[in-house]
């Protein structure tokens, strides 16, 4: 097993790439804290997970909330003494729309779950794994956070902002034992796709230019074809890969 015996902490896990990442990691032996807002997701996903011999954990919380978003990475290591690896996935998306759509609410809601829960969770992490003299830090970020048009301004921009935290850490802390990459997904079949989680009100506008971006795409991936990226940066097979935004869409960038 890839994985066996490492402390992994998963934020973002009640659906989608983030509960397949916490199934996949378990598999390969790792002990699992999970985060998610929904108790009854966790819940699930423990009884699922544990049901195939796996170890997880529910932690739930919010990652918007500067105390909980740190609290699971302490939580990590008093159960277990150590961390080896964070993967920071929770996100929302923004509704598609622009800067002269942009509310001060919105903002705010889409900066504290994608970058500032991240931008909190990490520091710690990063705290924690200095002491260690190891550790490995993985991002969900986005093509968004590489090209202009794929979301709303909100989203776009946390996105890029965290692929430069994500480098910065792996510059600064990559002669100290600690990795930092970003995973930058294109389309995924996930909530937010299936559901609707986080259009309820999108733009018009937005999506009409979003839609032209999209017509170039070749197809959406599934959960799982995140959750094996993971895997790889998760490992050893990945050792010397540090500072890297990892586009995974499909060829849809490639246009």
């Amino acid at each position: 097993m890839r994985l066996d015996g490492k402390v992994v902490v998963i934020t973002g896990v009640s659906s989608g790439m983030g509960r397949a990442t916490a199934e996949l990691f378990a598999a390969e032996g790792a002990k699992v804290i999970g985060m998610a807002r929904r108790k009854e997701m966790l819940d699930t996903l423990k009884k699922d997970i544990e049901a195939k011999g796996g170890v997880f954990v529910p932690y739930q919380g919010d990652v918007s909330i500067e105390e909980q978003a740190e609290g699971v990475i302490d939580f990590a290591v008093a159960k277990f003494g150590k961390l080896d690896v964070a993967f920071f996935n929770a996100g929302l998306a923004d509704g598609n729309y622009p800067i002269a759509e942009v509310t001060d609410e919105l903002w705010k809601k889409i900066m504290g779950i994608n970058l500032d829960g991240v931008f909190w969770g990490t520091r710690r992490a990063v705290q924690i794994m200095l002491d260690q003299g190891y550790g490995n830090i993985i991002t969900t970020a986005s093509v968004g956070g590489l090209h202009g048009g794929v979301a709303g301004t909100a989203y776009v921009t946390a996105k890029h902002a965290v692929i430069g935290m994500t480098k910065n850490i792996a510059y600064y802390y990559g002669r100290k034992g600690i990795r930092a990459n970003a995973i930058c997904p294109g389309g995924v079949r996930s909530e937010i796709v299936t559901k609707g989680v986080g259009f309820e009100h999108s733009s018009q506008y937005g999506n009409e230019m979003q839609k032209l971006g999209l017509d170039t795409s070749n197809g959406m991936g599934e959960p799982e074809d995140i959750a094996n990226l993971a895997l790889f940066l998760a490992g050893e097979d990945s050792k010397f890969v540090n500072g890297a935004a990892l586009v995974i869409d499909g060829g849809w960038t490639a246009y």
